[in-house]
């Protein structure tokens, strides 16, 4: 059957009007800042070698380049960074969603063994020994000795100004028709397609539905089946699945999936039109997505669905980089660190 693409409604994805979840918000800037330093401080980690930003690199969006993310002493973890891009928005943090807030989300990668292993006690050691840092704690939270749960806030405050909300397709989406080129129409159009089905799940305008899908995605050679959601709600209909991730900046943040199995964007939307469980494993069972199927989409479709997906670039608040830290630490990018899996 033949789709005309191009001829379809000229707005954004599902319209105009889509609402976004709520932000967290009522941070002070003080706070904000606070996190922006203490996230590129390798003064968090157990050996002062890694920062968060050592995997969630502000130049990669916010992920690291890895199929897997890179712990301390090259301790190597089991997934791909997620971005942190919109992360003030999400309901479901790591790709097997087991974290419910920003503050939950954080302490997994300061604690793991593979990943910062940092202990409470050291990490709340090593700030109140600064004395640059007590004075931005007491600025940002008021009089008392440092705490734990003041780093968790002030790292999710600087998560939660991550916002991306202003690239190419929003211009176009409100109105601006020349905001993209015909190509990327005919890709959005695409991707909103009752063919492709791209926009159910990564659903405008956080272009994620925040749900659990099993898609049967391959692991890398030799490597067994990720049981993703299923390890932590030991619901065998989940198992193999993960959270669907968000769309936005997706163009910076390759190789892609949970495992890092595919190193472009052509190479992960042809992945759709393989075949429903072409990748499973011999003798797995997997309760994919009902979405999954077999669109048969041509490679002139594929194509134009990554033309369309890097529109979706906005980096109008990506943070400065400090130049100095309040530690007197170099600040850490982008190097051989901790991710969050």
């Amino acid at each position: 059957m033949y789709y005309d693409y191009h001829s379809l409604q000229n707005a954004g994805v599902g319209g105009l009007k889509i609402a976004l979840p709520e932000l967290r918000q009522g941070f002070s800037p003080q706070k904000i800042d606070l996190g922006r330093l203490l996230f590129f401080d390798p003064i968090l980690s157990k050996d002062s070698s890694v920062a968060c930003a050592s995997c969630h690199d502000p130049d990669k969006g916010f992920a690291d380049g890895r199929a897997v993310s890179v712990g301390i002493d090259g301790q190597l973890t089991e997934r791909s960074a997620p971005s942190l891009w919109n992360a003030g928005f999400l309901q479901r943090l790591f790709w097997d969603g087991r974290a419910a807030s920003l503050e939950a989300q954080i302490i997994g990668p300061l604690f793991a063994p593979n990943e910062m292993a940092a202990t409470p006690d050291q990490l709340l050691h090593k700030l109140q020994a600064s004395a640059d840092y007590r004075a931005l704690f007491q600025q940002a939270f008021g009089a008392g000795e440092i705490n734990l749960e003041w780093v968790y806030e002030a790292l999710a405050a600087f998560e939660s100004s991550l916002v991306s909300l202003n690239s190419r397709y929003d211009l176009y989406a409100n109105g601006y028709h020349q905001a993209l080129t015909e190509p990327e129409i005919e890709g959005m159009n695409v991707f909103r397609s009752f063919v492709a089905r791209c926009a159910e799940c990564h659903t405008p305008p956080l272009f994620t539905n925040q749900q659990i899908a099993v898609l049967g995605t391959p692991e890398p050679e030799g490597k067994p089946l990720d049981p993703g959601a299923q390890r932590v709600t030991g619901d065998p209909s989940q198992r193999g699945g993960f959270k669907v991730p968000s769309l936005r900046n997706v163009a910076l943040t390759a190789p892609y999936m949970h495992s890092g199995r595919f190193a472009t964007l052509r190479d992960a939307v042809a992945f759709y039109t393989g075949g429903r469980g072409h990748a499973v494993p011999e003798g797995e069972q997997l309760s994919l997505h009902w979405h999954i199927w077999e669109p048969n989409l041509t490679d002139a479709e594929l194509d134009r669905l990554v033309d369309f997906l890097q529109t979706l670039t906005d980096e109008s608040f990506k943070p400065q980089v400090p130049a100095q830290l309040p530690s007197g630490l170099a600040p850490v990018v982008g190097t051989l660190g901790a991710g969050a899996n």
